[in-house]
């Protein structure tokens, strides 16, 4: 039977590694994302047949899992996805934590240092990864506690050297540990502490602009977690699944970095977004207020015309109108793109999995290195609850904390349509000059009503 599971755990990294593939393209990302959990079906049935489990807590956990779910799935909005996702990152993080913790303990007596080594890893990593996530949970939900309002940067005073003590601390605990692994049941409960402090400190001074990126890295982190777990309990399927998601999870961050034009240790240490930080340069000018008549002229005239969505689009849940005015545009004869920058909203994907939904066709997703070169040569753009990433200060406004961040060059198109509910600033916290170019004008409103405004211009026109 042993062989016939080693044969089923193959056949799940095959999966894992296709669906893998598969998810690196919007087009087959559904078909990738059902391999790999056939793949995870797989795995888990063909560990059901290892001896010596207790198939009542499992049912119990399947029973409960189930639930939590399914209800997730039917009550979750599509703009509450990244705070799901970081709850998820956060489970897995604390479910390897909890693994290392009980073979420490089953084993202490005549546990090896070679064991010990990888419970260490699970129980540190595993440890980040779960405050760290429930921090990010609480960021992305703008949640105050006290005075303190948790979504912008915290930095406070002597924080590198405070950091700096708990590494020390947790490598001075880690030698002890290892040094004597029978007897190092207090050390780890010390550790495990620390872990957890040392997650809520890591991701405190980081501001909302950055969370795509936290996202990603705390995913990251929970598969590395896991691939430690399955050192710790010696089961090959979730070393290879744990290795898989903890280096697409740093392939990933790598890549939201790019897009942000920043490393990686910036993003974690430098406190962007906090109040410390520099704004910049003061726009000026008046912006341009426009209805949804004159809208629908403009859009009736164009011949092409590109959306730049962003996260104000989600939380307005206006994807499905945007479609239906694309869906209008094209009919009219207009070509319609949508424009995704890689960290547009709050977590990687974010803008594609929400125009997903509204079933906008792949081909018409277009990314920013390809819509930049031809920005010129649109007639329309708009821009659908997007701040940051359509900031021409990026690149005009070397004192900008944003300034040398690639963006979407929506300000070089013949004509500008920003969709906002108010002036107010993106999660960076600088202010946009794009609101005061001469061919921009302002469409203020929730976005789902204003532009379900513009779509019955177009029906009754």
């Amino acid at each position: 039977m042993s062989l016939w599971i080693q044969v089923a755990y193959i056949v799940a990294a095959l999966l894992f590694a296709s669906g893998l593939k598969l998810l690196s393209s919007p087009a087959t990302a559904r078909r990738g994302n059902l391999l790999s959990a056939l793949g995870m079906l797989l795995a888990v049935a063909a560990t059901l047949f290892t001896q010596g489990l207790s198939f009542q807590w499992i049912a119990v956990g399947v029973l409960a899992g189930a639930i939590i779910g399914a209800t997730a799935a039917r009550v979750v909005a599509m703009t509450a996805m990244p705070e799901m996702v970081a709850l998820f990152n956060g489970s897995g993080g604390l479910a390897s934590l909890l693994v290392g913790w009980a073979e420490f303990v089953r084993g202490q007596q005549d546990m090896q240092a070679s064991l010990a080594v990888p419970i260490l890893l699970a129980v540190l990593i595993g440890g980040v990864t779960f405050t760290g996530s429930v921090m990010a949970w609480a960021k992305l939900q703008d949640m105050t506690i006290g005075r303190f309002k948790l979504g912008p940067a915290l930095v406070y005073p002597g924080q590198q050297v405070i950091n700096s003590i708990i590494l020390l601390g947790i490598i001075a605990c880690a030698v002890l540990l290892l040094m004597a692994p029978p007897a190092g049941g207090n050390f780890l409960l010390i550790i495990i502490g620390i872990s957890l402090l040392l997650g809520f400190l890591t991701v405190i001074p980081i501001g909302g602009a950055d969370m795509p990126v936290v996202i990603s890295l705390l995913n990251s982190y929970s598969g590395l977690a896991a691939c430690a777990a399955g050192f710790v309990i010696e089961n090959n399927i979730l070393i290879v699944a744990g290795s898989l998601v903890g280096a697409s999870g740093i392939i990933l961050t790598k890549i939201m970095c790019k897009a942000m034009n920043r490393s990686l240790g910036n993003v974690l240490f430098s406190g962007f977004g906090s109040a410390a930080s520099k704004k910049g340069k003061a726009a000026e000018g008046e912006a341009k207020p426009i209805s949804a008549e004159d809208t629908y002229y403009i859009l009736e005239a164009a011949s092409s015309v590109a959306v730049v969505p962003g996260y104000g689009l989600a939380v307005a849940q206006a994807q499905h109108v945007v479609k239906e005015l694309g869906d209008l545009l094209e009919a009219n004869g207009a070509e319609v793109r949508y424009a995704i920058h890689p960290v547009a909203g709050r977590m990687p994907g974010h803008m594609n999995v929400l125009l997903a939904e509204a079933d906008v066709p792949y081909d018409s997703l277009i990314e920013m290195d390809d819509i930049n070169p031809i920005m010129e040569t649109i007639d329309v753009c708009l821009v659908i609850g997007a701040n940051d990433v359509v900031n021409p200060a990026a690149r005009e406004d070397e004192t900008s904390p944003i300034y040398g961040m690639p963006i979407i060059d929506v300000d070089k198109a013949k004509t500008v349509i920003v969709s906002k509910r108010s002036m107010a600033t993106g999660f960076a916290g600088v202010q946009n000059p794009l609101f005061f170019k001469d061919n921009t004008r302002m469409f203020f409103g929730d976005a789902k009503a204003s532009w379900q405004e513009v779509v019955s211009e177009f029906k009754s026109g």
